[in-house]
């Protein structure tokens, strides 16, 4: 995909041609779009050897001080994507915007549809979306961080664009309201605005994270107001280095709407990442399976 503009959010000034194309003979080369809200750079990555549509898209948010090639290459969500043929966006934060590369979660111009970083996401993925033919009901976000925040942002704000959230070693939607705020947060004060809008969200966050407190990932559950009839089992995992705790949360029709993963000495890393990347612990459960086997398929059967 070529460089893209947009006037107001979503609406191109002109048609964009040959785009489809040019992703797939240059797969993984970093590119630019540009609307009202803003311009960021991203990476796509389209299933190998795959001709046909995707089967979803997974919209995928770097943490601070991370790039889109980084991120893809530490959690490895490149090679789940090839094996189960959907497509994975890497949108890439503007040192311009954040000297660290960090999405703003903490500035609430960032926490609202139609402006700001979730306007660009947003925009970005309805044009890959309507690009490549995914299905509207089969799109994701997820994050690590900064982008886990900001995934957590996204699906309250782009509720009917994104179908479930992924969210490792973030925040709660709101957490803060500016720079200092977002310190606060991070430390474990961070604010509680009241029930989110119901959205599927798994989350991920080690005991031992001292750069994030696990109590975020605590309150964007507790945000999920339970529905009538609920249905939960938990579990315990041992996993090399790491045992891990798995909640589940299913509604009536034992749909799984929350799964909670709590993993022992894990610091403010990818659980079960690649040393390829930044920010990751190989020992520990692999996060980018269970989330992508939470948005596609639900828990294991054995869960139910």
């Amino acid at each position: 995909m070529s460089d893209m503009k947009f006037g107001k959010v979503g609406q191109p000034f002109f048609k964009p041609r040959l785009r489809k194309g040019i992703a797939r003979l240059f797969p993984g080369r970093r590119r630019r779009f540009t609307c009202m809200a803003g311009t960021r750079g991203y990476v796509l990555h389209l299933p190998a050897g795959r001709m046909q549509a995707p089967t979803g898209l997974i919209v995928m948010l770097h943490g601070c001080g991370q790039s889109p090639e980084d991120f893809a290459k530490g959690t490895g969500m490149n090679g789940l994507a090839d094996s189960h043929g959907f497509a994975v966006l890497y949108p890439a934060q503007s040192r311009r915007a954040n000297i660290q590369g960090c999405w703003r979660w903490y500035d609430e111009k960032h926490q609202q549809a139609d402006s700001g970083e979730p306007a660009i996401i947003a925009a970005m993925t309805r044009q890959i979306i309507t690009d490549h033919a995914i299905p509207p009901s089969h799109v994701f976000v997820a994050g690590l961080s900064a982008g886990a925040a900001m995934s957590v942002v996204m699906g309250q704000t782009y509720g009917d664009l994104f179908a479930a959230v992924g969210a490792h070693a973030g925040l709660p939607f709101k957490a803060a309201q500016d720079a200092s705020g977002a310190f606060a947060a991070m430390g474990g004060a961070a604010q509680v605005h009241g029930p989110d809008r119901p959205k599927r969200t798994i989350t991920f966050h080690g005991t031992a994270d001292k750069t994030v407190h696990l109590s975020n990932s605590v309150a964007i559950a507790r945000a999920q107001v339970q529905p009538d009839g609920a249905h939960r089992i938990s579990e315990v995992i041992d996993i090399a280095r790491h045992t891990a705790k798995r909640d589940v949360s299913f509604d009536a029709d034992r749909r799984p709407v929350l799964e909670n993963w709590t993993v022992a000495g894990l610091g403010h890393t990818w659980s079960g990442g690649t040393p390829d990347g930044s920010y990751t612990d190989a020992d520990g459960p692999d996060a980018s399976a269970a989330i992508v086997r939470f948005f596609f398929d639900g828990p294991d059967p054995s869960l139910r």
